[in-house]
Order: C-alpha cells, then structure tokens, then sequence
C-alpha cells in the first residue's frame, strides 16, 4: 500500500493560492477516484478539488478558512495505486499535524473566581417570611443607593447580619442573579460570540479593503423621475407573453451602456500600479448580487448588443446561479462598470464602494411616489435616487456630474435610450 497526496492544483491563471472553503471527506473516509475531497476559492470562483486516487483518506491539510499553496498536499490517501517515488509519503505524521481530534485532556479542577461563586443559603439567606434583614446603617444607606432589595442578599456576619462584603458579592454576580434582579422580569444577556472570516465573506472583505485603500472615491446623488419609465415597463410587461418580466434594471443597464458612448472614460480600468487607464469598447456590466455567502458580482456581457428582454433574462440567469453557488469563473470576472441595488429595501441615497480596478459605480436606491412641483400645482410623480461613486484619481469632479445628468436624462425619457443618435 501506497500513502499518496492529491495536491492543490493549479485553479486559474496567476492564482498562487486558495483558502479551503469546504471538505468533504475526513481522515478515515474510504473514496473512489474522482470524488470531490474539497472546495476551494480564489478571487475568482469556487473550485471542487476531485480525487485522484481510490483508498483510505490518511490525513487532511488544513481547517476551512486555511489559505494553501498552489502545489500543497490537500490530502492524502492510503492507496493500491501506484505513484512516482516523489509522489510517496512516508507514513509518520507529517509536521503541522493532521486534522484528527487529539487525545482528550485530562479536566483540571479551577477555583471558581469570587465573581461567579454563588452565595449559600447557609450564610443567612433566605430569610423565615418577614424576617427582616440585619444590617448596619451605612450597608443600608449603599442598598438603597444601589437599588439592591437586602432581603435577597445572603448576611455572612453573626446571625446573618449583611455586611459590605456581601454587598461587594452581589455587585459581582451577573445581572440576572438575586439582589439585582430587573424590574421588568427580563434577563440580561452575557457572552460573546466569535465568528471566524472566512470564504466569501473574507473576499469580500479584502476588495472592500482594497478599494478603500487605493481608490479616493467621490459620489454624486441625484433624483431621478421615472414616472414615465415606469409606465413603459408596465406596458412592456403586460405583453410580454413568455418572455421574462422586466425589472427597472434591464432599463438602468440600457442607460449605461448608451451613457458610456459618449463618456468611454468611464467604462475603463485604472490599473494603479502600471499607471495605464484601460478602456474598454464592450460593456461589460457588473450586477452586485446578495447571496447567502455574500455579496457577488456576475457580469452581464456586451450590454450594448442586448435587447431589453434579453438583459431581463440574462440578469435573471446570473442571478440564480450566484445565489446557488454554481456562476463559473468566466461570468465573474471581466467586468467594465457596475451597478448595485439594495431593491425595495434601499435608502434615499448610497455610497457605492467601486469594484477595482474600475473606475465607477452606479447604485440604485429606492423608488417612492413623492409629491413634486410641476410649476402650477404639487402632483405625484414616482421618483428615485442614484448614487455615482467615480475614482477621483482619472475622472474629474466635473465629468462626472455630467455623466450623471446623462444617465439622468436617459432615465427620465426612456426612448432615448432605444433611439440612434
């Protein structure tokens, strides 16, 4: 019998190394080639790591959130399969230790700390019905003070008298304890609860670190009357037939791409660290997509060749495969700009945080029917907040006002966007 390792693969051009993500195998686990041993991520997508062997799983190298090598043993296997002489691992334990449970510590008795010893019934409490307590005047004068009801602190002087030492002993005890009890009846909670950043979470984390650190943002709000797009979409959808229902995004991502055309700097990449602005001919838009593993962003390609129906159904799609954790690499990366939306639960206005390296961001706040002036009267119009976050490195404060007004102007008159001009 051989111990052979599956190592980590190479995951994607210029990853160097992943963070395990999930395992589905533990030590003692018999597998057959092929079977998936492990997920891992990247910045790019989530990856299942096959087997390449049939055995005994032998040891595991790491826990989920470890971040491994490109070239790492992942696992390895007790196997009849034969491998290069390079490729055997001695059957000891490897330094770093597997994943395996150690031997269970012997329990050490540790002295309770005054904090949390209870006060026994035996050192005076409680008390024979209307017994009152003993207590000298000053430790009733700190009771009163402190709130503290002392027919509910146990006395540890002769016959039970309650001195100041017991007053510092209920002082100590958790809230929820006799002496310091609420009067509402409800408990006061304690502890904390750490939760390890990993996965999704830790990838968000990091892009939100790095365009915070190297992108000086600055955003423009504006309000947007989209009474008239609105009753284009209704109208749309009433004679869909099959087609997929139109949301306000396949409208927004319309507006973009045809805002772009007469504004390229602002499809682009500013790539800092080369001191070269990409930009780019397709739109390739960036949808910010809330999962339960987080915040992800599938790329809706070449807006500017798409339909209304087609970016619904293709938003629709991405969306669905995001959430289910089944988007490949290639529908995350590459995007150009991004547009993000809180839906219904969105605010008067956001500051979007710009996916680097690009150079903006558009985000969509919530729609509301508000009363507007329409020079004569107050009438109800349906209105909505966009938010502009730009790179204030490459695109002046100037254009990009402009650029919102565009987007503004596209908005409002929705057949602009669909004419050839």
């Amino acid at each position: 019998m051989n111990i052979l390792p599956v190592k980590l693969p190479d995951v994607g051009e210029g990853v160097t190394e992943a963070e395990l993500a999930e395992w589905f195998v533990k030590v003692g686990d018999v597998i057959k080639e092929d079977d998936v041993v492990a997920s891992v991520m990247t910045d790019k997508a989530t990856v299942e790591i096959p087997s390449l062997y049939e055995g005994t799983v032998t040891w595991i190298g790491g826990e989920i959130g470890d971040i491994l090598p490109v070239g790492s043993d992942l696992v390895r296997i007790e196997t009849e399969a034969e491998g290069s002489a390079a490729d055997v691992v001695a059957d000891v334990e490897p330094e770093g230790a597997p994943l395996e449970d150690p031997a269970p510590r012997p329990e050490v008795a540790v002295e309770q700390p005054r904090a949390q010893r209870p006060v026994t019934a035996s050192a005076g409490a409680p008390r024979a019905e209307g017994q009152p307590p003993l207590a000298s005047p000053s430790v009733r004068a700190r009771a009163r003070e402190s709130g503290i009801d002392l027919r509910q602190v146990p006395g540890s002087g002769p016959a039970g008298r309650i001195t100041h030492d017991d007053l510092d002993a209920v002082f100590e005890m958790p809230l929820q304890q006799p002496g310091r009890a609420r009067a509402s009846g409800k408990t006061a909670r304690s502890g904390t609860e750490e939760i390890k950043v990993i996965g999704m979470r830790r990838k968000i984390a990091e892009r939100m670190a790095l365009a915070n650190a190297r992108i000086p943002h600055i955003t423009v709000v504006e309000e947007i009357d989209v009474t008239a797009l609105e009753e284009l979409r209704a109208k749309l959808n009433a004679g869909r037939g099959d087609k997929p229902k139109l949301t306000v995004l396949p409208f927004v991502a319309a507006a973009l791409a045809k805002a772009v055309t007469d504004h390229p700097e602002m499809n682009a990449h500013y790539l800092d660290d080369d001191g070269i602005i990409q930009r780019h001919a397709a739109v390739n838009v960036g949808m910010a997509t809330m999962t339960d593993a987080g915040l992800v962003v599938p790329v809706l390609r070449n807006v500017e060749a798409l339909g209304l129906f087609e970016t619904a159904a293709e938003i629709a799609r991405l969306s669905e495969a995001a959430r289910d954790g089944k988007a490949k690499r290639e529908e995350l990366t590459g995007s150009t700009i991004t547009i993000t939306s809180l839906g219904p639960l969105g605010a008067l206005a956001t500051t979007p945080i710009i996916n680097h390296p690009e150079v903006a961001i558009l985000g969509i706040n919530k729609m509301a029917t508000r009363p507007m002036w329409d020079g004569t009267q107050f009438v109800p119009r349906k209105m909505m907040n966009i938010s502009a976050s730009f790179d204030h490195r490459v695109i002046d404060g100037w254009d990009a006002a402009v650029f919102v007004q565009r987007i503004k102007a596209l908005l409002e008159t929705p057949a602009l966007i669909f004419m050839e001009v």
